[in-house]
C-alpha cells in the first residue's frame, strides 16, 4: 500500500509540473466550485424593461431571484418586483406603486393576471413624448408587463392581463402576439401608432 501511495504522489507530481496542466486543474476546479454554488443558490436572471422619465428611452434591469419549484411563484415574483419599479432613480414606474397583485394564476401555459383598480390610473408621463396621451401611457406599461413575462419565462404560452376583474387589451395584445416577428420596429412603437 506504501508502495502505490509513493507511485500515485510521484504521478500527481509529473503531472503538477507541467504550467499547461496546473491551468487546467484550476480551470476545472473553478467550475466545479461555480457549478456546487449555482446549484445551491439557485438563482436565476431575469430581465425588467422601464423607460426614462428624461427621454422616455428604454432601460433594461437585471435582477437575480431564487428560483423555486413552482412556475407560478416565480412568475408572481417578477410581476411583484415590477411594481416595486426600477433599481435606477431616472427611470419611471411602470404602473401607480399603489398598485396590488389582487391574483396570479399559471394554468396550462398561459398567465392570468388581475391588478387592483388603481393600476388603470396613467403612470407618470414625465418620460412619454408630449404627443403620447396618457391612456397609451398606460396600454405601453401594460403591454410592456406582457412582453417582460413571455420574455423571462419561455414556458409560457399566452399573458392575460385583468384591472379589477375585466380583461384589458385583449384584442390590440392577440393581434400583436399573432403577427409574425418583426425586427424593423420596435413591438410597443408599432402597437401604439396602430
Amino acid at each position: 500500500m506504501n508502495f502505490s501511495f509513493k507511485t500515485l504522489l510521484k504521478a500527481f507530481a509529473k503531472f503538477w509540473r507541467v504550467k499547461r496542466n496546473r491551468y487546467l486543474s484550476f480551470l476545472v476546479l473553478i467550475s466545479l466550485i461555480a457549478l456546487v454554488e449555482y446549484l445551491v443558490l439557485g438563482l436565476v436572471r431575469r430581465t425588467f424593461v422601464f423607460y426614462s422619465d428624461l427621454d422616455g428611452s428604454t432601460i433594461v434591469e437585471d435582477r437575480m431571484f431564487h428560483g423555486s419549484s413552482s412556475r407560478e411563484t416565480d412568475i408572481r415574483r417578477y410581476v411583484e418586483e415590477i411594481i416595486l419599479g426600477p433599481v435606477s432613480p431616472d427611470a419611471a414606474l411602470l404602473i401607480p406603486r399603489e398598485t396590488a397583485l389582487q391574483s396570479l394564476l399559471y394554468r396550462d401555459g398561459v398567465v392570468y393576471a388581475d391588478f387592483s383598480v388603481i393600476s388603470a390610473l396613467p403612470p407618470d408621463t414625465a418620460g412619454l413624448p408630449q404627443t403620447v396621451p396618457p391612456e397609451d401611457g398606460v396600454f405601453r406599461s401594460f403591454l410592456t408587463i406582457n412582453e417582460g413575462i413571455r420574455r423571462n419565462f419561455s414556458y409560457v404560452k399566452d399573458v392575460k392581463l385583468f384591472i379589477g376583474g375585466n380583461e384589458i387589451f385583449f384584442n390590440e395584445f392577440r393581434a400583436i402576439f399573432t403577427e409574425p416577428a418583426d425586427n424593423t420596429n420596435k413591438t410597443g412603437q408599432k402597437a401604439l401608432t396602430n
